[in-house]
């Protein structure tokens, strides 16, 4: 079996941060998103791998590199657009060929591991397996109908949903699936669909079993979900302190802290993760925060936020709460008069001040 993971896309609703950067490398927890469905992945003993890249290509293949960390091989294949699943399965099959594979969206967390879907599928031979989870918004993703127990229809985006019941963005296929490709046409929203693809295989008789996601699923593609992915991460990590912490600090619960950091009369008060070389200095660092590399916060409170690298963080008026920060921002406070506010801000920022 081999894997295809998808990482094109243009990431429209991180953005800002999606200007400067893949979608599938926005870290969860100080770790790009797409790094956690390769260690699934690879965890399952698949050692061939395929990524779909688009217009980041370059920057997704110098973050994941050649693959040899995790013991797997990678192969780049670029996609001229982003015009849907099935359309990126299509692009991929020189690298396929007649073999089983999982798919998986490079922008997508799980929890639980796929080692016992590949087992399952390698035993049964279904023509494909798909993964599904009851959600409030069923509109925004692909919809299976299920009649006792059984997939009968699927539906893209579907305005009035049959059940609450969406896909995962993880997919197993064997050589079938390219014949049903083969058929599709743009859906209204001219992309091709893989939920059409999975249907043309129930119309044509063939198996399609499914599986209730255990533990918990997430579409990082907004920025809240993103924030609600790092939450959930975050609650399993253990304390680990590589850092420095001195004895005007206090370290609270599940923290780590990295290599090279320094915490200077400061409180971090767990889950919370600090990456390597950064300084917390007179400052409150609250759970589920994440703060990459080579950042300093210094007089500020922050919580339930994502801090990517080489951040400044300095004497902020109110707590930061809720806040993904890209890369090298300055969040700082003036002293001069007349008060004033200074921003510098890309297309689709948002900003609350108190």
């Amino acid at each position: 079996m081999k894997a295809l993971i998808l990482a094109g896309g243009t990431g429209s609703r991180l953005r800002p941060i999606t200007y400067s950067m893949a979608k599938q490398l926005v870290p969860v927890a100080n770790k790009p998103v797409i790094e956690y469905g390769i260690e699934s992945i690879a965890a399952a003993g698949i050692r061939k791998f395929g990524i779909i890249v688009g217009d980041t290509g370059a920057a997704v293949e110098a973050a994941v590199g050649n693959g040899e960390r995790w013991g797997i091989e990678i192969t780049y294949i670029p996609q001229d657009a982003p015009r849907g699943l099935a359309h990126a399965v299509a692009t991929a099959k020189p690298f396929l060929g007649d073999d089983d594979f999982i798919m998986y969206l490079g922008d997508n967390l799980i929890k639980s591991s796929v080692s016992g879907l590949v087992q399952e599928f390698e035993t049964h031979r279904p023509a494909a397996t798909i993964l599904l989870t009851p959600v409030p918004n069923p509109s925004d993703f692909g919809v299976a109908e299920m009649t006792e127990g059984t997939v009968t229809r699927l539906e893209e985006k579907p305005k009035e949903p049959k059940s609450n019941l969406a896909l995962v963005g993880v997919y197993l296929f064997d050589k079938r699936i390219h014949e049903s490709i083969a058929t599709l046409q743009p859906s209204k929203r001219g992309e091709y669909e893989i939920t059409d693809a999975i249907q043309d295989l129930i119309d044509r008789g063939l198996t399609v079993r499914s599986h209730i996601v255990e533990g918990w699923w997430k579409d990082t593609g907004t920025v809240e979900a993103m924030l609600e992915a790092n939450r959930l991460i975050l609650e399993d990590i253990e304390r680990k302190i590589t850092g420095t912490v001195d004895d005007a600090s206090r370290v609270e619960g599940r923290v780590q802290v990295g290599a090279g950091s320094r915490i200077v009369n400061s409180t971090l008060r767990g889950p919370v993760i600090i990456g390597d070389h950064c300084t917390i200095e007179n400052s409150f660092v609250g759970p589920f925060t994440a703060i990459d590399s080579n950042t300093t916060i210094v007089g500020s409170e922050i919580e339930y936020s994502i801090v990517l690298a080489e951040c400044r963080i300095e004497a902020t008026p109110a707590r930061i709460e809720g806040s993904l920060i890209g890369r090298g921002v300055q969040v700082g406070r003036s002293s001069s008069m007349p008060k004033t506010i200074r921003l510098v801000l890309g297309d689709s920022s948002a900003i609350s001040l108190p």
